[in-house]
């Protein structure tokens, strides 16, 4: 594969689409999900006294934030819940405190 075809496999991913997803309508509410996307790429090539060269790559990821909701005219933003993050942050959070709550008590011991 080309450097040229990665890019434009690339191009291909990073639209609009991948951001906004396809609106749906359940009694009458219009709901449009939208997505955080990012993106990075990479490629080479190149010729060393006969030595063939090439390479490249690229990866897309996308997280849903939240979705736009429109009834009767007006519009508002319900935003998504990351439980996962939640979660981690959760277990960071009790991780911390052991290690205060261990070296508080072992200070203490060694008075």
């Amino acid at each position: 594969m080309q450097v040229e075809d990665i890019l434009a496999s690339a191009g291909d991913q990073a639209t609009v689409r991948r951001v906004f997803g396809d609106p749906y309508e359940k009694d009458g509410v219009t709901f449009i999900p939208v997505a955080r996307v990012s993106g990075g790429g990479g490629g080479g090539s190149g010729s060393d006294d006969g030595a063939e060269g090439g390479g490249g790559g690229y990866g897309v990821n996308a997280r849903p934030v939240g979705a736009y909701v429109i009834e009767g005219g007006s519009v508002s933003w319900i935003p998504a819940l990351d439980t996962t993050r939640i979660a981690i942050a959760g277990q960071v959070i009790a991780i911390v405190a052991l290690l205060v709550i261990r070296s508080i008590l072992t200070s203490k011991r060694r008075r």
